[in-house]
């Protein structure tokens, strides 16, 4: 599997290693075959453009995920899709509320992986759920020295 990372920003250091290594162990935890998949860690005004293009929503928000193929896809080549994170977000949040920014953009990379694969947050149920794997996943880094 290809792990595309480009970083356009320096409000936080990116470990790309460590981030491939994270993917990697969360797409195999969930049983997600993929040949390729795109992270783009961007700054404040990239990631406000992207979310008035594709959202029509001009504020500042951490992450989007762009699925391209479905996760049921037989495509030859298959490309799960590209994910947008704002690091400045995760530092910003961290710091107001005494966290790891790291730990915080790591959360940002594995809610942007569960769009991904098709879990939702606009309703209530759906917030549950996806919550629960979240933390699912967290702890599985956790375990896997990942985090």
């Amino acid at each position: 599997m290809k792990i595309i990372i480009v970083n356009e920003q320096s409000d936080l250091e990116i470990d790309e290693n460590l981030i491939k290594n994270q993917v990697e162990k969360i797409l195999e935890k969930e049983n997600i075959k993929t040949d390729e998949l795109i992270l783009y860690f961007v700054n404040e005004k990239t990631i406000k453009d992207l979310h008035n293009k594709f959202f029509n929503d001009p504020s500042l928000t951490d992450c989007i995920s762009l699925p391209i193929d479905s996760i049921t896809s037989k495509e030859s080549h298959h490309i799960l899709g590209e994910v947008f994170i704002c690091p400045s977000v995760a530092v910003k949040y961290a710091k107001k509320n005494k966290l790891d920014p790291h730990f915080e953009n790591t959360y940002y990379i594995i809610h942007s992986l569960l769009h991904l694969m098709g879990y939702d947050d606009i309703d209530k149920n759906d917030r549950v759920i996806m919550k629960k794997k979240e933390k699912e996943i967290i702890e599985h880094l956790k375990e896997t020295n990942l985090l």
